[in-house]
């Protein structure tokens, strides 16, 4: 899913993959943001897109929901590597949405992050899909629906596969039906 908030920002949503954990101390870790895969909105992040951003000092906030006024954590790692935004941080055990947030995430109900960035360069390819070659982050957030319908949700008893099916026959159906209208 994409959207918009109130101030303009964008946001991208992404399933966990199986590489993310939630530790009984509350460290969770994953990508945000997978480079090259192409999301229900036809964008795809570029690698070196947070890069600027990143060098530039911001602190990226965690929050719920991408309700600024919902912080419920710390991301102690940000960065980009090979894969995509890697981050890694904590649920604050202070904050009672944070020990929602992590009751949800081990039931398996909350399963997303999903970025919300100011998008600076942008391109489109042959295909018609924006290429963002450069945004401005600043904020990742745990959600419910998450943008990239390909990616793995993660699960330590190997749940999810039956999701990722799922998201597969609906993904391959969306495109079944925009190749007929684009006829």
């Amino acid at each position: 899913m994409q959207g918009f908030s109130e101030s303009g920002l964008e946001m991208k949503f992404h399933r966990f993959n199986d590489e993310l954990t939630l530790g009984d101390d509350r460290v969770i870790e994953g990508y945000a943001s997978v480079f090259g895969a192409v999301d229900q909105g036809g964008d795809v992040v570029q690698p070196g897109a947070y890069k600027a951003s990143l060098d530039g000092g911001r602190r990226v906030k965690m929050l719920w929901q991408h309700d600024p006024r919902e912080p419920i954590g710390i991301w102690d790692v940000v960065r980009e590597d090979a894969k995509g935004l890697y981050v890694k941080g904590r649920l604050l055990d202070e904050v009672a949405r944070a020990r929602e947030a992590a009751a949800l995430m081990k039931a398996g109900a909350i399963d997303g992050l999903s970025i919300g960035y100011r998008t600076l360069k942008a391109s489109k390819d042959d295909r018609g899909r924006r290429l963002l070659n450069e945004v401005e982050l600043w904020e990742v957030s745990l959600v419910t629906f998450p943008m990239l319908p390909e990616a793995r949700v993660g699960s330590r008893e190997g749940k999810s596969e039956t999701l990722h099916d799922l998201a597969q026959v609906f993904e391959d159906a969306r495109r079944t039906l925009a190749a007929r209208k684009a006829r």
